[in-house]
């Protein structure tokens, strides 16, 4: 009789397979998501991906039985054929690796794995951290620590007080006078003598006596109820470290669907980033064209505006909030602002003091990304130059302002840009450079 298994694979059974795999090939599938982020549209951003690692990333060492002689082996997976019967050969040329072979007449295919919306995440965003979160403060309760509160009579086996209950078993022991296994065994000794001696009124004192102890310990127990203590634990509110996002992005007239999109892509990554990293972090959107206002997340990256540039208004809208919302004693204030570079001649200077004087010194971290034009391409005869903002903020820098600066023209600039702001340990005070 044969058995052919022709049932599904149930749901989650290769989960511990998949960890593991995903353990040793760390690093590879965190490359590999690093390189496809930077073509994942806006659409993507609640979804999974597949990446592709290398072959050679997955093997495993195996052991192989020495060629020639007759062999029976088992083939996993089968559910289709039975002993006996032949197996086709497998159509020539077939293999994901193309149809041109490798000069040296090897290769290897591609290796293609799909990772779940929470993976794709976790890699994503695994070394990346708001910069210097210090000040802190207590919140309304949402964040609790446990912390230790003596014994309890009750509780889960877990939190069972092993010391505590023995130490209380041997204080009652002592107090009841309960008999010692040593003294039992000394009473059986004397009965023993006795009975050999033939003295029968001692065997009667030793019978009676230690009769009394097998009572005395029957009656009372090594451990009692009343001797088990509980390690307690009592909830207490924790010191957790609150965090408010200032986004800025000019959606004036200068700046083109590309400069937007470049604009948008980025904030979308600090949105997600902020979102998934951290529970206290409030995020606040500005747009702001000659006129700055606060809007709500679908404005922010939905809604068509148009108009001149003045980037102090968006400014002087963010210390608005900041005085309304968010006091520089208890928060951590941070701001990331996403303009073209043109603003008003006639702003320049308010722009660099509203920034030198009242806002830098609140920030706990302030970047700037440029967007540029996606081709870089400039008339015959015109000579490039630095945009009004960025020779402004430039300035600043040099005078040891902590304000971090960064150029981008292309969608895959986005995320090496994004990485580099917000690593682990980020400095803003270093030398601001421009992505190529």
């Amino acid at each position: 009789m044969y058995i052919i298994d022709r049932r599904l694979n149930p749901g989650g059974k290769s989960l511990a397979n998949r960890q593991r795999f995903l353990r040793r090939a760390k690093a590879l599938v965190r490359e590999a998501v690093r390189e496809s982020a930077g073509s994942r549209s806006v659409k993507d951003s609640e979804q999974g991906a597949t990446v592709t690692i290398p072959g050679s990333g997955v093997r495993e060492p195996t052991f192989h039985r020495a060629p020639g002689g007759r062999r029976e082996h088992v083939l996993p997976g089968n559910k289709e054929y039975v002993e006996g019967q032949t197996i086709p050969r497998p159509p020539a040329g077939g293999g994901a690796g193309g149809s041109e072979g490798s000069p040296d007449g090897g290769g290897e295919d591609a290796f293609r794995f799909a990772l779940t919306h929470e993976e794709f995440l976790d890699l994503f965003l695994e070394d990346l951290e708001l910069p210097d979160l210090a000040k802190r403060r207590f919140t309304d309760g949402e964040a609790r620590t446990w912390r230790r509160a003596g014994y309890s009579i009750s509780g889960s086996p877990a939190n069972l007080a092993l010391v505590k209950t023995l130490r209380n078993s041997l204080s009652r022991r002592i107090a009841l006078r309960r008999p010692k296994p040593g003294e039992v065994d000394r009473l059986e000794a004397e009965r023993d003598a006795a009975e050999m001696l033939g003295d029968a009124e001692r065997l009667e004192a030793a019978l009676q006596e230690l009769a009394q102890a097998r009572r005395r310990s029957q009656r009372i127990p090594y451990i009692d109820p009343i001797d088990v203590r509980y390690r307690q634990f009592l909830p207490e509110p924790k010191p957790i470290a609150q965090a408010v996002m200032f986004c800025l992005m000019d959606v004036s007239g200068s700046m083109t669907e590309h400069m937007k999109d470049l604009a948008k892509r980025f904030y979308l990554l600090l949105y997600i980033f902020l979102k998934r990293r951290y529970r206290h972090v409030d995020i606040v959107f500005i747009r702001h064209t000659h006129e700055a206002k606060e809007v709500d997340e679908e404005t922010f990256f939905r809604s068509p505006e148009t108009g001149g540039t003045v980037v102090s208004t968006a400014l002087e809208e963010m210390l608005k909030v900041v005085a309304a919302r968010y006091s520089p004693r208890d928060w951590n204030i941070y701001a990331a602002q996403a303009s073209d570079g043109d603003n008003t001649t006639s702003d320049n200077e308010r722009t660099a003091r509203l920034l030198a004087e009242q806002i830098l010194p609140i920030c706990q971290y302030y970047a700037y990304l440029e967007v540029g034009r996606e081709d870089g391409m400039h008339p015959v005869g015109f000579i490039p130059r630095e945009s009004d903002l960025w020779r402004t903020y430039g300035t600043l820098r040099k005078e040891g302002h902590p304000l971090a600066m960064r150029k981008v023209r292309h969608r895959r600039e986005i995320y090496p840009v994004f990485r580099d702001l917000f690593r682990k340990g980020a400095d803003a005070t270093k030398e601001a450079r421009a992505t190529p």
